[in-house]
């Protein structure tokens, strides 16, 4: 729709599992992944047209309290990158979501992450354009 604000874009998929460097080594080898981003406890793939994020949290929260625990593995959520975080967080709730938490230590405010439940339990983040690229801003070749 012409003139219509994007409301978002899937921006990647995280996944709980217990061992980053084999997981990330099976995305790489298995369906050529390249690795974008990299911490102690996550790793940021891309096939060049979706990304995948790999988590191993010591306790499993980075939010709010979550009844997974530390042992789960699997889908951890959902990030969409959106224009408004005021607006699609209105959205969500106003479509069934709830409010799981702010990402902890990581911006504030209007350039912020977000978790929100969908009306499934599946947790998925909102984030918008600024606060993306300062946060997970792929790095260049030679930077």
């Amino acid at each position: 729709m012409a003139g219509t604000k994007n409301k978002g874009k899937l921006r990647h998929i995280a996944f709980a599992v217990h061992d980053l460097q084999k997981v990330a080594n099976f995305y790489e080898n298995s369906f050529g992944f390249t690795r974008v981003r990299e911490s102690d406890v996550a790793v940021m793939l891309t096939d060049g047209l979706i990304s995948i994020t790999l988590l191993h949290l010591p306790t499993n929260r980075n939010t709010e309290p979550d009844e997974r625990g530390t042992d789960f593995i699997g889908l951890h959520h959902m990030g969409f990158q959106i224009d408004d975080i005021e607006e699609v967080s209105a959205a969500i709730e106003a479509n069934g979501g709830t409010y799981h938490g702010q990402i902890k230590n990581v911006g504030a405010g209007k350039h912020s992450e977000r978790k929100y439940r969908a009306p499934d339990g599946v947790v998925i983040d909102i984030v918008d354009l600024d606060h993306a690229e300062k946060v997970w801003k792929v790095p260049k070749p030679g930077e």
